[in-house]
């Protein structure tokens, strides 16, 4: 099993929430407000008046068979918004109860 931590401005929720859908994948868990910003080309993401924006952070679970399939779709996604941007990142899950 793997965690998929998907990083994006939220101008893209439904995208995500679309993205998720059409990769079969029914749980996850929504962080709405997240600030930061991306270690290559990112605007700060930080709420304030200065950098008004925000991030939001998605996480699931999934079989290893459908990482491929959700990390194409966030390339995808990423290359029609680049400006906007959108990371993803994956790892093991070694336990879960």
């Amino acid at each position: 099993m793997k965690a998929i931590l998907i990083v994006y401005n939220q101008a893209l929720t439904e995208k995500v929430e679309s993205l998720l859908n059409k990769s079969g994948i029914k749980g996850f868990t929504l962080f709405p407000s997240v600030m930061g910003r991306g270690s290559a080309e990112g605007e700060p993401r930080m709420g304030t008046h200065t950098w008004p924006e925000m991030n939001s952070a998605t996480l699931t679970m999934v079989n290893d068979d459908l990482v491929d399939a959700v990390l194409e779709r966030v390339k995808k996604l990423d290359e029609v918004n680049h400006e906007v941007g959108i990371r993803a990142f994956v790892w093991e899950v070694e336990k879960s109860i």
